[in-house]
Formats: C-alpha cells, structure tokens, sequence
C-alpha cells in the first residue's frame, strides 16, 4: 500500500513538472509564423525589393541586385546573381541538379552565429548529390526539396545563381513543421546523360 501511494505520487509529481515545461517550452503553430515573418521582415529591412517580377523576365543581376517578390504571398524573394544561359532553360520532366548553402534567418534575427550549410563546396556533404525533377510534385526525391527551389528556372537559364529568402511554407519539407525561413544560395545544373 505505501509503496503504490508513493508511486502515484511520484508518477504525479513527474506529470506536474512535465506539463509546466511543455507549457513554458511550446510555442503554438501560429507563433511560430508570426516568429517567421517577423524574421524575414527584418532580413528583408536592409535590402532594395522590387514588389513585381519584370514583365520582360529580364532581372537587375549582381550582389547589389534587388530581391523580387515571386508570389503574392511574400513566401518567395529572389536575387539573381547570375541570370545563367536563357538559351537554355529547364523544361517540364528535367532532372535538374542544384548546389547550395544556406543560412537560417530565424537564427541570424536572433544573433546566433551559425554556419551556413549545404552541398555548395562539398558534394560529400550530409546533403550529397542534390537534384530534382522539375515540375514534378509527386516524387519524394523532389517534393522534399519544397516547391520554392524550382520557381527560379521558370524565369532563367541552367548555370544560373540566385539568393533565395525561404519561407517554410515553400522551402524543404523538413523545416515547414518549424516554420524556419532560411536564406539560401542556389545554382542549377543541366543533368548529363
């Protein structure tokens, strides 16, 4: 009898100190959006942002370049470093594959000094050969890589270099559940067969 009073007690005193740590560490789904944008708010604060894609497709390029807002929902800013070959352009069922790094705003908003991470310097990496097939939204091997990461090659040609502001919403599938906008430098490669 004593033993299962002070097991229940115990088991009590556990659930108490577990349900005020869940309460003091979760953030509601909602929070964590209103965290995103005010994240990307503030990246996007020092830069020029041009609000509509040009009519023509024709970008400013470079490092000073604008970022272009790519929907109407602001889940998708692009820079263009490099407009790559526009004679030769990614089509519907291409295996495209891309090299990147990539920065987390929400960290950076929030003064941690993370590195950036990705393939870009190291195709050994963690995140290996990276590739899609484009327009695809089925396969696993592309849909993990967000709908975001393809919308550039609607616009420019293989070889192309870009700086992408992220959402979650249109950014890799593992980040979307924790709403990390990241900042992402992409360049896109025919495959060769």
């Amino acid at each position: 009898m004593k033993l299962s009073v002070k097991l229940s007690s115990y088991v009590a005193a556990v659930l108490l100190m577990v349900s005020f740590v869940s309460c003091n560490d979760t953030e509601s789904y909602s929070d964590m959006l209103r965290d995103e944008e005010y994240a990307c708010n503030w990246y996007l604060a020092g830069k020029k942002i041009e609000v509509d894609v040009p009519a023509d497709s024709v970008f400013e390029c470079g490092t000073d370049a604008p970022f272009y807002r790519m929907d109407e929902d602001g889940y998708l800013y692009m820079q263009v470093i490099n407009p790559g070959d526009k004679s030769q352009r990614a089509k519907a069922g291409d295996k495209v594959y891309f090299r990147f790094m990539r920065q987390n705003i929400k960290y950076m908003c929030e003064g941690l000094n993370v590195p950036p991470d990705g393939n870009a310097d190291n195709v050994d990496s963690k995140w290996g050969n990276t590739s899609f097939v484009m327009g695809n939204k089925v396969l696993s091997s592309t849909t993990k890589w967000g709908t975001g990461i393809q919308i550039p090659l609607d616009y420019l040609g293989y070889n192309c270099e870009v700086n992408l502001v992220l959402k979650s919403y249109v950014g890799f599938t593992d980040d979307q559940m924790q709403c990390l906008p990241y900042i992402i430098n992409v360049r896109y490669f025919k495959a060769e067969y």
